[in-house]
């Protein structure tokens, strides 16, 4: 089994802005012993790594640790870079056959129109171009201009990080999500990470709470294009990996097992063309 997304930070790195007293419970270094000592119990093979700060030097790092691992083996890194940047210049230092994706922090950036400006949109294709993946770190808001980008850049491949983080409070996630995510579901280059929900969700998340937006998701996209991640240690704000594991586990319990073998490692495989080199 593959857990698709999760991180690893040394805080004296430096660059990890966001870290303030909110987090402050996961405000400490987590590295590839704590890694195990999470997955070991799930029987978690392998994951992917993914950037949790906007600097070539956490992707450079995060490749290290790739290089170091074991059980789990990281099989691939999410990273970032500057996509109004020199990207070739970008791509070639990053160079690494671990390298799978990028990500840009899309929830922190103000105009949500950023991603179709021309120089970004000339950089998304040429991460297209070398064979990496897009992870889309999005709220609701960025829903039609993702189904934009999907549309001009047919060969990108495009995963949704968190389920675009639906609001759970009130009425649940809205027409709106779930129109959003249906059209998106549409665009065959489009992928879901079933992760992130029990935050998205805050205190008190539950399996049953938790199933609508999972429906929604699997209905739409199928297993084939969903993939199970944690989100640790993020997670640990809102609960325990074995919680949010046993509860992914529930919610797909209805899907035949070659399905369910999607969700929890096959997509990511494919998706992220895991045992190729770059």
């Amino acid at each position: 089994m593959i857990d698709a997304h999760h991180h690893l930070w040394r805080i004296d790195r430096g660059d990890y802005s966001w870290m303030d007293d909110s987090v402050a419970a996961i405000r400490r270094d987590f590295l590839l012993p704590d890694l195990a000592a999470v997955t070991r119990p799930a029987c978690i093979a392998g994951t992917m790594i993914v950037q949790a700060a906007p600097t070539l030097e956490e992707t450079e790092f995060l490749l290290s640790l790739a290089d170091a691992s074991t059980t789990p083996e990281i099989l691939g890194v999410v990273g970032w870079v500057d996509l109004e940047g020199n990207m070739e210049a970008q791509l070639d230092r990053l160079r690494h056959p671990k390298l799978k994706g990028i990500r840009p922090m899309l929830q922190d950036i103000e105009d949500t129109g950023w991603i179709l400006s021309p120089d970004v949109m000339a950089g998304l294709e040429t991460v297209a171009r070398r064979g990496l993946a897009l992870d889309a770190l999005i709220t609701p808001r960025h829903l039609e201009v993702l189904a934009h980008v999907a549309a001009q850049l047919p060969r990108l491949r495009i995963v949704i990080d968190h389920c675009a983080k639906p609001v759970f409070a009130g009425s649940g996630p809205g027409e709106a999500w779930r129109t959003g995510m249906a059209r998106l579901s549409a665009l065959p280059q489009m992928h879901c990470k079933l992760s992130g929900l029990a935050n998205e969700f805050g205190p008190g998340w539950s399996e049953a709470g938790l199933r609508p937006v999972c429906r929604h998701v699997l209905e739409h996209f199928g297993p084939e294009r969903v993939m199970w991640g944690s989100d640790w240690p993020v997670l640990d704000l809102a609960g325990s990996y074995a919680d949010w594991f046993a509860a992914a586990r529930a919610l797909t319990a209805h899907l035949p097992q070659a399905a369910r073998e999607s969700v929890f490692g096959g997509t990511a495989t494919r998706f992220y063309q895991l045992g190729e080199g770059a």
